[in-house]
């Protein structure tokens, strides 16, 4: 569950390490975001020499949570970290703005609207 403020890692080979939320997209009086959903970041590090810089605003979809995440069977997933993958919008689906993604994905982004992170993803939980 990511909010405003929050500081997440990201998780892509974009060069960006840590970004801060600073907007929950989905309406006007949204809080809260949790996987799966789309926020907009600011970038607080990043290394040098690669596609993003530090200060650049970007649409990023959560991958990971620290918060139980409850599954449509039941049972709950966790992370030990909040992430985001950066993301661009290609007409209707989404597609990563890096080429790799590092670290376990939930399978209910396989499911939705952003496969294309899911297909980069080394392991699908």
């Amino acid at each position: 569950m990511l909010q405003h403020q929050t500081l997440v890692n990201v998780t892509d080979n974009t060069g960006a390490k840590v970004a801060r939320v600073f907007k929950v997209l989905g309406s006007s009086k949204k809080r809260y975001a949790e996987i799966g959903e789309l926020v907009v970041i600011a970038i607080q590090s990043a290394e040098p020499r690669k596609t993003l810089k530090k200060k650049d605003v970007v649409r990023a979809v959560v991958v990971r949570q620290k918060k139980p995440f409850r599954r449509a069977d039941g049972s709950y997933i966790s992370f030990d970290d909040n992430a985001v993958v950066v993301v661009e919008q290609k007409k209707k689906d989404f597609e990563t703005k890096g080429n790799r993604v590092f670290g376990p994905i939930p399978r209910e982004l396989a499911m939705g609207k952003f496969k294309k992170v899911a297909t980069l993803a080394p392991e699908v939980v």
